[in-house]
């Protein structure tokens, strides 16, 4: 057992070093030598999405109810929920396949654990760069949907931290069940998961579409939450329901932090 290793045995300073930036800034110097092209992809396709469907369908669609009973353009309608999307995207794209490749193939965080930091300064740190991208996706299309005049309270400027909350929940869980993952053939249940997700979160029509057993199952999805709560901001229809959706995303993120620091504890300390 080495000496960086037998310091970390038993209490805090077995997971936690207090250093996570020093992981965001290795991120950062590592993004330099990456195609900016395939990170700017990520932002296009919400709003392609807004324009195709919003923009041009809504003009065949008109006018939509949202669940609390109130008509607003169908462009309005979804652009909050691409918002989410967004996020969710530039969060997931950083939490699993930069994640994965880094623990398996790379072999990255052997070496940072072999140095003072521990598995949650490795685990927060990867997590909060992942964040950063899905805040710059999120700020970006908040951009657009203001040119457009999509925002329709003043309360739309609390979307962006409510974005940061969906961006940490999703990075969180994401590089948790990534950290299991052993192959690439793996990573596509991750694809498998996010498409219907993203089609069925109340992101293009109201949940009242559904039937009733339908619906419960998509009030179970992380992103109609984050959808629902980005809804609400834009559109200033405000209520204690948010409370929840708050409070989805702060279970999601500890449950995140806490699985991906004991999954990269057995796997490089234990």
């Amino acid at each position: 057992m080495s000496a960086v290793t037998a310091e970390r045995v038993g209490g805090v300073r077995a997971l936690w070093a207090g250093n996570p930036g020093a992981v965001v800034q290795r991120g950062f110097l590592a993004a330099r030598s990456s195609s900016w092209a395939v990170v700017l992809s990520g932002f296009f396709e919400p709003v392609f999405y807004l324009a195709s469907m919003g923009l041009g369908l809504g003009k065949l669609i008109g006018d939509v109810q949202t669940s609390q009973g109130i008509d607003v353009s169908y462009a309005a309608f979804i652009a909050p929920a691409l918002l989410a999307v967004s996020a969710m995207n530039g969060a997931i794209y950083d939490s699993t396949w930069n994640v994965f490749f880094k623990l398996n193939y790379g072999k990255l965080y052997e070496g940072m654990l072999a140095t003072s930091l521990g598995p949650l300064d490795v685990a927060l740190g990867e997590i909060l760069y992942a964040l950063l991208r899905g805040l710059l996706y999120a700020t970006g299309f908040m951009i657009v949907m203001q040119v457009l005049g999509l925002n329709l309270a003043w309360t739309a400027i609390l979307a962006i931290p409510a974005v940061l909350l969906i961006a940490f929940g999703f990075a969180s869980l994401g590089m948790a069940i990534t950290s299991y993952m052993k192959t690439f053939q793996h990573m596509d249940w991750i694809n498998f998961v996010l498409l219907p997700m993203f089609l069925f979160s109340a992101t293009f029509y109201p949940i009242t579409v559904y039937p009733e057993w339908v619906q419960s199952i998509v009030m179970a999805l992380p992103l109609w939450h984050g959808v629902e709560l980005l809804r609400g901001l834009t559109l200033g229809i405000l209520s204690v329901d948010m409370l929840w959706h708050v409070l989805y995303y702060v279970v999601m993120i500890a449950i995140g932090l806490v699985f991906t620091t004991k999954r990269l504890r057995a796997l490089f300390l234990d």
